[in-house]
């Protein structure tokens, strides 16, 4: 066993993390739904949803017959939605092509919708055993301090070096002991801001912290200004319901219900006519609200469009009416709720 690999599970053993929900336990599934939901995403925000989530769906089998909406609801929240779509979507593979068992090895998981190399490693660890490498956010962090590795880990050629060296630190034996280790070492004591060196096992061969750079590795990703993007949201009303509409499937928010959509540039009662003809409505502003997403910034121009009968507005534009005491039951974008709220 490497000088690495020893360490870590010596240090594990006592410090590491034991008793998180989806641990102590080989079922794929369950190991499967966590490793989705905690990819970019932490675990205390993780806990409650991993929990209703196994209320709705417990098995595998159950998730693939859920109905889109219904999985879609129960990540509203959680973000990084195209997650739930390719969570159902596997599912429903694995019941298809599998007869409901979960593959076994890496390559065969790294196959199926939403799993790339590192989850697919994690699963078949946990899950079967299997001697395979991940490379996660915190492993490459862990890695990249220990190791001395200089570079932004998100490129190709320092992630591949990476990959190099996470294969060939692995153990001969106890692998999801060692998997788990890396895991709990990068979420707990190697964290992004400020290293917890005086309780790591590695201080002594870190190479960031025996030269003094645990703030400069790794290396952060090329500074860009996010670009700023606006819309105007249609919170179209009867003053206790409201009209929904579906998003596509694929983009932000995909497969969530929604508010209707138009240009920031369109003066809000040239969109009513476009959109609903001549249905008599008040119009007025509401509070704008910005969203930040990983690649852009959204600024959200609200508008309240109140009518007598949202009926007549469905015959000409399909679309969801909900009544607005009942918006915690949806799945819709945090955005979404607040205006909602607001407007309520």
């Amino acid at each position: 066993m490497s000088t690495f690999a020893d360490r870590l599970i010596r240090w594990h053993a006592q410090h590491g993390r034991h008793d998180l929900p989806w641990q102590n336990t080989t079922d794929p599934y369950r190991i499967w739904l966590s490793e989705i939901m905690l990819q970019q995403t932490q675990v205390d925000t993780v806990i409650p949803y991993y929990a209703r989530f196994l209320e709705r769906c417990p098995t595998l089998a159950s998730l693939a017959e859920a109905p889109a909406d219904t999985v879609m609801a129960l990540w509203a929240g959680l973000g990084y939605y195209a997650r739930a779509r390719n969570l159902h979507a596997c599912a429903q593979q694995v019941m298809r092509e599998f007869g409901g068992q979960f593959p076994h090895t890496p390559e065969q998981i790294a196959a199926l919708p939403g799993i790339g190399r590192s989850t697919a490693a994690a699963i078949a660890a946990f899950a079967f055993g299997q001697r395979a490498a991940i490379l996660d956010g915190n492993v490459k962090r862990v890695l990249c301090r220990v190791f001395g590795v200089e570079g932004y880990p998100g490129s190709l050629p320092v992630e591949r070096k990476l990959w190099d060296l996470a294969e060939d630190l692995l153990p001969k034996k106890n692998i999801p002991t060692y998997i788990q280790a890396q895991m709990d070492l990068g979420a707990t004591v190697c964290v992004r801001g400020a290293p917890k060196c005086e309780h790591c096992p590695m201080t002594e061969i870190c190479v960031a912290h025996q030269t003094g750079r645990t703030a400069e590795l790794p290396e952060a990703r090329p500074r860009k200004k996010p670009p700023v993007r606006s819309t105007q949201m249609a919170v179209v009303t009867d003053g206790t319901h409201v009209l929904l509409v579906q998003r596509p499937p694929k983009g932000i928010w995909g497969g969530l219900l929604s508010l209707p959509e138009f240009e920031s540039s369109v003066a809000p009662a040239n969109w009513w006519q476009g959109f609903a003809g001549d249905v008599a409505v008040v119009i007025s502003a509401l509070p704008a609200l910005r969203h930040t997403f990983t690649h852009f910034v959204l600024d959200i121009l609200p508008v309240r469009f109140e009518v007598a009968d949202l009926d007549a507005v469905t015959k000409i534009e399909a679309g969801r009416i909900v009544a607005l005491d009942a918006m915690r039951e949806l799945g819709l974008p945090k955005p979404v709720s607040r205006i909602l709220l607001d407007a309520g």
